[in-house]
């Protein structure tokens, strides 16, 4: 199992795209794993015939642990499946009654078990669904581009099989229990462990952004961007200005790391939960380019499209509540990093404006930070740079 990122800890197995006995080419996938971020292809690291598999598809193997076994080409395949069926039985108890078989020859393993390449294509968020609905991804006819299953398709088949059940009796219908897995556990794991390991704290600002909302109305009219593009530019050079914000602390807690480039991440709301792509070297970016990749981003993120890499390396991140009408909130620091700045609605309102009230736009930010990477006063600076920076984004 591979380590993608510093915060990995463990992978779900999702499938194997080969079975027992099939040929393996180097460099070709060999399984899908879920991590806490991203589905992610892994590729076979040699050239052979994929003995034995250690683990179930849907189990969740540490980092570091093996997966699977290839015997080279030279080697016999059963005697290597043999060697390693007492690991296999070991890592799933649940089947140490059953008895260990040397796996057949390939040739009656592919008729036995089709090669998982032969299945419907289907897109990353389908198959999570699909799992967490339980519905059965070989049952079901693809409408999307090449006979691609869609989300659609799997919540048609999750209905049409609710329907075709028995009726349940009033009384067995008085709690919904759902499955506390997959991405929702993910978050929920993460959250946890960022409140009992960092020392958080949240301050919040007002901030007269009028300047910034018509500076929008002006440039609007040149290229498509918002006001959560004119935050990421606006905080990728504050993070530059205070650079211990663009920081995080050790696991062993004996250095503070300093990065030199500003990647901010966007935290994007999906059915399934939370995901965070990343605006990599955002200081070194204009608004425009800013918000063209942001908004693939956005679109990669919300087709269950996104890649490792757009989801990790990220310094600081933002998540924006405005547009569900939320003028202020607590976010909680993404684990790892010093800072999360929460974005609330542009409102207009009456205001103290160089001694008359007049109608002004107003917006509430709040900056949670890891108290023992910076003080108040520093944070309280970094928070008046953004707001500086946000109105002026030429």
């Amino acid at each position: 199992m591979p380590k993608f990122g510093l915060t990995m800890r463990e992978g779900t197995i999702q499938r194997f795209f080969k079975a027992s006995g099939e040929r393996v080419n180097a460099g070709e996938p060999l399984y899908e794993v879920e991590t806490e971020k991203v589905l992610y292809e892994v590729e076979a690291p040699a050239s052979g015939t994929l003995a034995i598999t250690l683990f179930d598809e849907g189990a969740t193997v540490e980092c570091g642990t093996a997966v699977a076994v290839i015997a080279e080409v030279s080697e016999d395949v059963a005697t290597v499946a043999a060697r390693y069926s007492q690991i296999k039985s070991a890592s799933q108890p649940a089947h140490r009654d059953s008895p260990v078989t040397s796996p057949p020859p390939a040739n009656q393993t592919a008729a036995a078990n089709p090669s998982r390449r032969d299945r419907h294509a289907a897109s990353p968020v389908a198959r999570k669904l699909a799992s967490e609905l339980g519905v059965d991804l070989d049952k079901i006819e693809g409408t999307g581009p090449g006979g691609r299953i869609t989300r659609e398709d799997v919540e048609r088949s999750a209905k049409s099989a609710t329907k075709m059940q028995p009726a349940i009796s009033a009384s067995a219908q008085s709690a919904d229990r759902v499955a506390f897995r997959g991405v929702r556990k993910v978050i929920a794991e993460r959250m946890h462990q960022s409140l009992h390991s960092s020392a958080q704290i949240t301050i919040a600002a007002e901030a007269d952004v009028t300047p910034a909302t018509e500076f929008r109305a002006r440039l609007s009219r040149e290229f498509d961007f918002s006001y959560t593009d004119m935050m990421i530019h606006a905080v990728a050079r504050a993070l530059m200005r205070h650079p211990r914000m663009n920081a995080r602390l050790n696991e062993n807690g004996a250095e503070i790391v300093v990065f030199v480039n500003a990647n901010v991440g966007i935290a994007v709301a999906l059915d399934e939960g939370l995901i965070v792509p990343v605006v990599s070297r955002g200081e070194s970016k204009s608004l425009r380019e800013i918000a063209v990749e942001s908004r693939a981003l956005g679109e990669k993120a919300r087709a269950g499209n996104l890649k490792l890499e757009d989801v990790t390396g990220g310094t600081f991140t933002i998540t924006n509540l405005g547009m569900f009408g939320i003028d202020a909130f607590t976010p909680i620091l993404n684990p790892g990093e010093t800072g999360i700045l929460g974005v609330g609605r542009i409102v207009e309102k009456p205001a103290v404006y160089r001694g008359e009230i007049a109608k002004r736009a107003m917006l509430w930010l709040s900056l949670t930070f890891d108290h023992r990477v910076l003080d108040g006063a520093p944070a309280a600076q970094f928070l008046q740079s953004v707001i500086e920076l946000f109105n002026s984004a030429a």
